[in-house]
């Protein structure tokens, strides 16, 4: 699965305000990612027998694999963030210079692509998996019915 390369063409300024809120929006959207992530493995897990009895393992195994490369992903995307955040600080504290000024926005928005690309495969992936568990679902209840 590959993402169209994306370059951002605006140049603005942004609030030192603004860029702390968009970098605690990413923060709590990969910390609910992992939270979820958590919640998808239980399901494969509590499925996985389901997903033999249906003969749907060589579909689910895909989507497992690219969500497990994603939540390998995860806790480096949250340090980046974390360390963007840091930078931040930084340049509060300390005397801000149009280079740095520069520097930080050009990162800020290569971290804004990397997010967008991170929760565009993630959103793919947790959709298809969540309708697999529902065909599986399906077909577990209707071989109760039927027994």
């Amino acid at each position: 699965m590959k993402t169209k390369p994306r370059k951002r063409t605006f140049r603005e300024w942004f609030s030192v305000e603004e860029l702390h809120e968009e970098s605690k929006k990413w923060m709590s959207e990969l910390q609910f990612a992992k939270d979820e992530q958590l919640f998808l493995n239980h399901m494969v897990k509590d499925y996985t027998l389901d997903i033999i009895d249906t003969e749907m393992f060589n579909t689910v195994q895909p989507v497992v694999e690219g969500l497990n490369r994603l939540e390998n992903h995860l806790q480096e995307l949250m340090d980046s963030v974390r360390v963007h955040e840091n930078q931040l600080s930084t340049l509060i504290e300390e005397k801000i210079t149009d280079k740095l000024e520069s520097s930080y926005l050009e990162s800020h928005n290569d971290l804004a692509m990397l997010l967008d690309d991170y929760f565009e495969k993630y959103k793919d992936y947790k959709t298809q998996m969540f309708e697999i568990i529902s065909q599986v679902m399906k077909h577990k209840k209707q071989k109760r019915l039927l027994n």
